[in-house]
């Protein structure tokens, strides 16, 4: 009898272990589940902010050479993370599409499915130096797509009912600079009228919005503080739409020195605000820094092609370095905080 008793113990400790271990697993997937269904559209800012990266090494590398490798490295990471979070945001449509059309009808989280097309353009770019026929083939299906993505987003200002003048915010901007984007790869691969067919609504759309912005700067409550580092995205209208409009027309005019120099004091406006931003902890949207950053580098040796100015590769070259640090920054800060699950999580 005792050794029955110890048997029956010993059974009754196997079934609460396998009980427990089956629970533990259990929570473990619904937690895994939960994740998905909070996975951000803004993580897309991570592709924007290494393909940027990518673009702005091919462009040095014919100052440093050297740089050509890194370029490649850069395009290869930027692709990886690309169709990784793609998989993972179309496993999250199948799963959870409740989640996908809450953030579709979000005021802020709306403007950041356009990150996704412009991450394909900027790959789109990239490639053009490694495979110009996947370059071209991605351009083909991106343009078009980021248009549509752009009148659902215009069209959602029009018609709906849940904006107020303090949802505001530079995020706003992200449909426009992928508009003013596209004549990049459009003139590479031959689509020039295209090319000026976006540039005109990117840089029509952008005095409106940037408009818009400063009012509620002045007459609404600050930005929150995870919404402060997006200021950088101020950057690109002008520094895309320098570099696009060159690219279209072949000639440094007044016009082009005018986006060139917005864009200098856009940069400078938000260097100026690093003492407020020094102090906000790590959320995904420290990401908006690497793309602006990218951006501003690539139209500076723009500069430097044009007009042969020693100065001007010189800060290309040391923007190239500051962004580079940042960006790699960033890729450590998104992992480890991936590791502590503190990204896809309920906001």
């Amino acid at each position: 009898m005792p050794c029955d008793g110890l048997l029956a113990q010993s059974d009754d400790l196997v079934h609460r272990s396998k009980a427990k271990a089956m629970s533990l697993s259990s929570a473990t997937i619904v937690h895994a589940e939960d994740r998905l269904a909070h996975l951000p559209v803004s993580l897309f800012a991570m592709v924007m902010g290494v393909a940027g990266l990518s673009v702005a090494h091919f462009r040095a590398s014919a100052a440093l050479p050297f740089l050509a490798w890194s370029g490649f490295a850069l395009t290869a990471l930027a692709s990886a993370i690309f169709i990784g979070l793609l998989a993972l945001y179309v496993a999250k449509l199948v799963r959870f599409p409740s989640a996908i059309i809450e953030e579709f009808h979000h005021p802020v989280r709306l403007h950041f499915f356009p990150a996704i097309t412009i991450g394909a353009l900027l790959l789109s770019i990239a490639l053009a130096q490694i495979a110009p026929t996947l370059a071209h083939g991605l351009f083909l299906v991106a343009a078009p797509a980021h248009l549509a993505l752009t009148l659902v987003v215009l069209s959602q200002w029009f018609n709906g009912t849940q904006f107020q003048p303090q949802h505001i915010n530079p995020a706003w901007f992200i449909p426009i600079v992928g508009n003013i984007l596209v004549p990049i790869p459009a003139v590479t691969f031959g689509y020039s009228e295209l090319g000026w067919f976006f540039f005109s609504i990117g840089i029509v759309f952008w005095p409106v919005l940037l408009t818009l912005f400063m009012h509620r700067m002045l007459f609404q409550p600050a930005l929150p503080p995870r919404m402060m580092p997006t200021l950088f995205i101020l950057i690109p209208p002008p520094a895309i739409g320098f570099i696009a409009y060159i690219k279209l027309t072949q000639t440094l005019d007044g016009f082009a020195r005018i986006l060139f120099f917005t864009a200098v004091f856009m940069t400078l406006l938000a260097l100026s605000q690093l003492n407020r931003l020094r102090s906000i902890p790590f959320f995904v949207s420290w990401w908006a820094y690497s793309f602006p950053l990218a951006a501003i580098t690539i139209a500076t040796l723009v500069m430097h092609e044009m007009t042969g100015s020693s100065g001007y590769l010189f800060a290309g070259l040391a923007l190239l370095a500051v962004s580079s640090v940042v960006i790699a920054g960033l890729l450590l800060r998104t992992v480890i905080a991936a590791f502590r699950h503190q990204i896809c999580i309920p906001e």
